[in-house]
């Protein structure tokens, strides 16, 4: 049905559902195919079916995870349903974009492991009712030698070097796998598979995207529309938010570690967060935006109120407030927190009666290894009863009530057993 015989209203609901999809989104492809799909489900009444695929290829998200799995939450809250497809097979392979080497196969069990991660943490923000969630192992499998024959019949070698990190690769000598040609067009084989209308995916996913389209109708299936969101740069400003770089706010993080971390989001960066990676309205966003730009809201204020939205997105309206008072003790008082945890040295942990801080900063947890601990007191982020603690070789005598800190998130009071 074309614009003009829509009916007002439907026009109106068309708007809007169009101004909540293009939030944030850097490229849509094409753009009169989106709004055109639109318009069919405003007048039919049936929801679009949006597509999302996830590579269980790491056990934990982060925020810069999240953002695509927010554009979802949209849709959904406009009516549509979401096909959410855990990557079983496609895992195995892992994704070759933006990598300079072939990546490293992961086991069937690495992939189920972290599957069932991925969708404990991925229904803190999408609704679970309005989500199917598939396997790609249920279509790719059962794919026979002739099938997968016919498959890359349908493209070229010279396409698959269009993308970018292919080309580079054959450029500087650097191996490329035939299987890693296969990625985009199991990829695309997804959408072929689930009929998807629309596939979201990162800027980085672009040539993936496409290719759906591209086999949707090689397979007799209407193409899909394609929206691209940007990457979220992580904590340092500069990186795209990544574990590996240490730049995260991970969404199973404690609710203190949330909101010490979201304050440390670079002002520059700061309204980007609350688009990408929250749930605020559209109405609210730019009213923080115009306050931020015109002086009425304090960037400091601004920053507490993303802190608050995230650790209440993942942790509930409870452990917001606690963690924006801890926040506010500790850093902005510059005094203890009143609820330290406690935490029981025994007589086998010490020698002598004496420990070395480098080993009660990994009894405590504070520290993964002894490696860590001695750079945090090297850096000078260890004190002990608010004294800083520099002697990484130094025995230290505990005694009942003392209290640890390291850095300005971790503290620990020592009881004796």
């Amino acid at each position: 049905m074309k614009w003009e015989e829509l009916k007002p209203e439907q026009q109106a609901e068309v708007e809007r559902q169009l101004d909540v999809i293009q939030r944030g989104v850097a490229e849509i492809v094409p753009e009169d195919e989106l709004k055109r799909k639109v318009i069919k489900s405003v007048v039919s009444g049936e929801p679009l079916k949006i597509k999302l695929g996830l590579d269980p290829s790491a056990p934990d998200i982060h925020i810069g995870h999240t953002v695509v799995m927010h554009k979802l939450r949209q849709f959904q809250e406009l009516g549509h349903h979401v096909q959410l497809i855990i990557g079983d097979f496609t895992g195995r392979i892992g994704d070759p974009t933006g990598k300079s080497e072939t990546r490293k196969q992961l086991t069937e069990e690495d992939v189920q492991r972290n599957a069932q991660t991925y969708k404990e943490q991925i229904f803190k923000i999408l609704d679970p009712d309005k989500t199917k969630v598939y396997y790609n192992s249920e279509w790719l499998g059962p794919m026979s030698f002739a099938d997968v024959v016919t498959l890359s019949a349908k493209v070229t070698v010279a396409r698959m070097l269009e993308r970018d990190d292919f080309t580079k690769r054959y450029q500087n000598g650097l191996p490329i796998s035939i299987h890693e040609f296969f990625y985009p067009l199991m990829q695309g084989m997804d959408s072929v598979a689930l009929k998807s209308d629309i596939e979201l995916g990162g800027t980085d996913q672009k040539f993936n995207l496409l290719m759906g389209r591209t086999l949707q109708k090689e397979y007799g299936v209407e193409p899909q529309a394609t929206i691209m969101l940007p990457l979220l740069e992580g904590l340092d400003g500069v990186q795209k938010m990544s574990k590996s770089l240490g730049n995260y706010i991970g969404v199973d993080e404690e609710p203190n570690e949330i909101y010490g971390k979201s304050m440390s989001v670079p002002d520059e960066l700061m309204l980007k967060y609350f688009e990408l990676a929250t749930d605020i309205n559209n109405e609210e966003l730019a009213e923080l935006a115009t306050g931020v730009q015109d002086g009425s809201v304090h960037p400091r204020d601004a920053k507490m109120k993303l802190a608050g939205t995230l650790v209440r997105m993942y942790h509930g309206e409870e452990a917001a407030e606690a963690a924006k008072q801890h926040f506010v003790t500790v850093f902005q008082q510059r005094a203890l927190p009143d609820d330290i945890e406690e935490f029981t040295l025994t007589a086998d942990q010490l020698e002598e009666g004496g420990i070395r801080v480098i080993q009660l900063l990994t009894h405590l947890g504070f520290a993964a290894s002894n490696g860590e601990a001695k750079r945090s007191i090297q850096q000078g982020s260890v004190k002990i009863n608010e004294e800083k603690w520099t002697d990484v070789n130094e025995a230290y005598t505990p005694k009942e009530g003392d209290i640890v800190q390291v850095g300005k998130r971790k503290f620990a009071k020592i009881k004796l057993g």
